[in-house]
């Protein structure tokens, strides 16, 4: 695998047009080069093992056609010409940049060491899981934009659009829906009834063998998706410093583990808070440097056209196509629903809030920074495209995967400023902290209060407390080790969305039954589940071994002829990459069956659709013969006209922000219905007034 230090021995463009290695270059192409179907674009030609060009061939054949190129490029001084001797130069990563990563690192840990400390440290379960909840809006917001927006998105969203175009960005219509969908259907039942795991309310609705299902599935889940996000940065690290690849992995997982297991929710929120300012800083810093090298942003949007890049209106119906204008907003819609109306990982943040109505704007609120960052990153695909467009690294094996082209941007066009690409580092970073510490917090919280609390009821508060904290840390540690799992994954960023469709679609099936279908019954909740997620996996099992064709995932042009190369390999077209969907798991010289052609070709996003649609209608048609019509159901378990209504109190009194009492019995307590007296009996009533057992 080359390192992206090793491949920035490539001058910039200006000398990769250079005329003697230009003129090099064009007459090599008819003779040496093998032409492919589609020219230098990559494509399902011939699967052959990553990095198989050796290095120092590589440099040996640029350095002939190169000299007066390099003599050109002597401004970005003395770290390039160390990488043409060597194949892993760590000089175009200095010391500033360490500098600036450790601080990133240090100050979340700082902030971890305060909260375990702060205000008498995390003295119940409660303190500890919850934040006390007495959490606000703006700070929540911003935690929950970090949660989800991990080195995944740093990574992966760029080259996703310069590889497949600006058509990403209509997830921004997508995030507006999910978050109405949440903060509108979701968030009202689970802050009424002032629950710390979301797997409660299923056991409430239903019973407690829903409520187990549930909990498994949300802690394999997690756990697999956590694994993919601590791989992601290490791998950045490894390509852009050198620095070993496993030794980040246990890094990060340990730096995580060490501030969720002292300061519990209240350190996880606030180094989301900092995290998210590092993510955006970083992405500024490639954006305004991307624009002053390529001469103003317009060239950029004239570049991306001219490429096709800015192809955001694709209205085609079919469902096989991998992003079309339906498929983003449909299947996101479920996919990114999963995610923060049901996901233990996101409710516990906006339950933490110390009442309804801020719980509400921490939702709408996070859309701002929802948009924003994914107006960064998408810019960011276009900038590589303007500054790639005509010497694609991933073609010419400057890099081996598309995940590292971002890291190989940072080094081209930042080496002459200390410091920038260790914020662009710290950035990718930052992203995985603030994902990685809310799935170990969120994993505590389902294992405490789902495990542990419901067959061990004479533990003190202070015990849980402490079983807490054991939690987070047992779960750091799994999480470590399901990264191995993620190396071997293809493609990250659809492995992440692809794992939170196969199971996220079943769980917010499952939710939804519970939340709006009245006669829906604890048989016909689990064998919903069941088979919504034996349906998910079976078409998410097939994608990853049998991916879809390119007609299916239109991945656009990638030109070379611009690189200034004299290499006269016979290798060059058999090493290049295979189609998006790599994976470790991919079966190669399979017939193609109609089965793989459109059932496995069905689009990552429609996963989630799949498994939640499948869940209610099976749900609902189980339920009906077993005596769903019969319940005696509780109306807090159920989404009502008052919820809906209480939005235009809040508006027209704002006094009456913190007086929402789902409660019809006596005053007490205080807003929030975790700290309400009540709460103290309902757990145990809700055996008896669950009508819905059985």
């Amino acid at each position: 695998m080359l390192s992206v230090a090793t491949a920035l021995q490539v001058p910039v463009r200006g000398a990769r047009l250079a005329a003697a290695g230009a003129a090099a270059a064009r007459s090599h192409v008819p003779t040496s080069r093998r032409p492919g179907p589609a020219g230098l674009t990559p494509g399902p030609r011939l699967q052959s093992p990553r990095g198989a060009t050796p290095a120092v061939l590589e440099v040996r054949g640029e350095r002939q056609g190169r000299r007066d190129a390099v003599a050109r490029a002597a401004r970005r001084g003395p770290p390039v010409r160390a990488a043409m001797d060597t194949p892993r130069a760590i000089g175009t990563f200095g010391v500033w940049d360490y500098v600036v990563f450790a601080a990133m690192l240090l100050i979340s840990a700082v902030i971890g060491i305060y909260y375990a400390f702060a205000g008498g440290g995390q003295q119940t379960s409660k303190d500890f899981l919850m934040g006390g909840r007495r959490m606000t809006a703006v700070p929540v917001a911003l935690s929950l934009t970090a949660s989800f927006m991990s080195a995944v998105t740093v990574l992966g969203t760029p080259s996703e659009v310069y590889r497949f175009g600006a058509i990403f960005s209509i997830f921004a219509i997508t995030y507006f829906l999910v978050v109405v969908i949440s903060a509108e259907v979701f968030l009202p039942v689970f802050y009424k009834l002032g629950i710390t795991s979301t797997y409660e309310y299923l056991e409430l609705r239903f019973n407690k063998y829903v409520r187990l299902c549930g909990t498994v599935l949300f802690i394999v889940q997690t756990i697999l998706y956590t694994g993919i996000v601590i791989y992601a940065p290490a791998l950045a690290l490894n390509q852009v410093t050198g620095f070993d690849l496993w030794g980040a992995v246990v890094a990060t997982g340990v730096v995580c583990t060490f501030y969720c297991t002292l300061g519990g929710l209240k350190a996880v929120i606030w180094t989301d808070v900092f995290q998210v300012g590092i993510m955006v800083a970083g992405f500024a810093s490639v954006i305004i440097q991307a624009a002053v090298i390529q001469g103003g942003i317009s060239t950029i949007l004239q570049d991306a056209s001219n490429g096709g890049r800015l192809n955001f209106w694709n209205f085609n119906p079919n469902p096989l196509q991998r992003h079309t204008f339906w498929t983003i907003i449909i299947g996101g819609t479920f996919t990114w629903t999963s995610i923060y109306g049901v996901n233990q990982s996101q409710v516990q943040r906006y339950i933490s809030c110390k009442s309804r109505f801020q719980a509400k704007m921490s939702l709408y609120v996070n859309l701002v920074g929802l948009w924003a960052i994914l107006t960064c990153s998408v810019f960011c695909g276009l900038a590589l495209y303007s500054r790639y467009h005509d010497c694609d690294p991933w073609t010419a094996k400057k890099v081996s995967a598309p995940d590292q082209l971002m890291p190989y941007l940072v080094l081209d066009i930042l080496q002459d400023y200390p410091g920038l690409p260790g914020l662009f580092v710290a950035c990718a970073y930052s992203g995985t902290l603030s994902t990685v510490s809310s799935s170990i917090n969120a994993l505590a919280a389902v294992a405490v209060e789902d495990l542990i609390k419901p067959h061990f009821r004479s533990l003190s508060e202070r015990s849980l407390s402490w079983t807490s904290q054991g939690m987070s840390v047992l779960f750091g540690a799994l999480c470590i080790g399901m990264a191995a799992l993620a190396s071997l994954m293809g493609a990250l960023l659809q492995a992440a969305l692809s794992i939170f469709g196969m199971v996220g679609g079943p769980l917010l099936g499952l939710f939804a039954l519970g939340i709006l279908v009245p006669f829906a019954n604890s048989t016909g909740a689990i064998a919903g589940l069941l088979v919504g997620f034996a349906i998910s996996l079976w078409v998410g099992i097939g994608a990853q071994l049998y991916p879809p064709l390119p007609e299916r995932t239109m991945p656009l042009g990638l030109e070379t002829h611009g690189c200034n190369s004299t290499y006269n390999g016979t290798n060059w077209m058999t090493t290049t990459e295979m189609p998006f969907s790599t994976s470790a798991f991919q079966v190669y010289n399979v017939e193609r069956t109609p089965l793989m052609d459109n059932w496995y070709s069905l689009s990552y996003l429609y996963f989630s659709t799949l498994g939640t649609l499948v869940t209610i209608f099976m749900g609902m048609l189980i339920s009906l013969p077993t005596g769903g019509r019969q319940q005696n159901l509780d109306h807090r378990f159920l989404l009502t006209k008052e919820d809906f209504l209480s939005n235009f109190d809040i508006f027209k009194k704002k006094r009456h922000v913190l007086s929402y009492k789902p409660h019809p019995i006596e005053d007490g307590g205080t807003n929030n219905p975790a700290f309400n007296h009540i709460e103290l009996n309902f757990t145990n009533q809700s055996g008896k007034m669950n009508g819905t057992r059985l």
